[in-house]
């Protein structure tokens, strides 16, 4: 299968988690091994969110924010790279472009955020796109979907299947922002929607969750 793995910088970089860097990695290897073929976006979580705080506070423009975002993104990406050694390209994609080619020299290709405005949520919905992926994973802080903010409402229900048409009720944001933080940005569900490619949302402090949805197992939420 075509998988595209969206990994939450709210799991593995906020604060960094070294263990489940190095478990995701081993994951990584695994499904490469049974003959999947893998990208892999990271996000920057809190240290991404905290140079755009830094870059705000000196009155620097949103693009300017998303731009150091995106390097730090990027520096995870690099890190992943580095782990997985020759499964992987030599260097973090910086297009859709370079990703697609590192695909079809059968490697591993682990990328971050690639320009301002867009966040790592639609990185992976176009790449998806572009190259007929099977199923979107998206590994976040939380079990899968809910019907409204479960951090904020203590009886939001999990939804274990769901429409894209039905998804816009249960998100916040409507619009992309510098930092924006919610389990799939608005802009990536159009393109997920557009192209109908099959994503599932899911609690990604448990790695082995990520094996499960590959081999069709019931976990968190699925999105058709």
């Amino acid at each position: 299968m075509r998988i595209i793995i969206r990994l939450g910088g709210s799991v593995v970089a906020a604060p960094i988690n070294i263990s489940l860097i190095g478990k995701y990695a081993e994951i990584l290897k695994e499904l490469k091994a049974k003959g999947h073929e893998l990208i892999v976006v990271v996000g920057g979580g809190a240290l991404a969110r905290e140079f755009i705080k830094i870059a705000k506070e000196l009155k620097l423009e949103e693009k300017d924010q998303d731009d150091l975002a995106i390097s730090v993104s990027r520096l995870f990406a690099q890190l992943f790279t580095k782990m997985l050694g020759e499964l992987s390209c030599e260097k973090v994609p910086l297009s859709v472009e370079e990703t697609v080619k590192c695909l079809e020299k059968g490697k591993i290709a682990v990328l971050g955020g690639l320009k301002p405005g867009m966040t790592t949520d639609t990185v992976a919905a176009l790449v998806a796109g572009k190259i007929n992926a099977d199923m979107l994973i998206k590994a976040t802080d939380q079990e899968g979907v809910y019907n409204k903010d479960p951090r904020k409402y203590p009886d939001a229900v999990k939804l274990d299947k769901l429409k894209f048409e039905d998804l816009e009720q249960v998100l916040a944001e409507k619009k992309h922002r510098a930092g924006i933080h919610q389990i799939l940005d608005p802009e990536a569900i159009k393109v997920l929607k557009a192209k109908r490619i099959k994503v599932l949302v899911l609690n990604g402090y448990k790695p082995q969750n990520i094996l499960l949805a590959v081999e069709g197992r019931s976990v968190g939420t699925v999105i058709e």
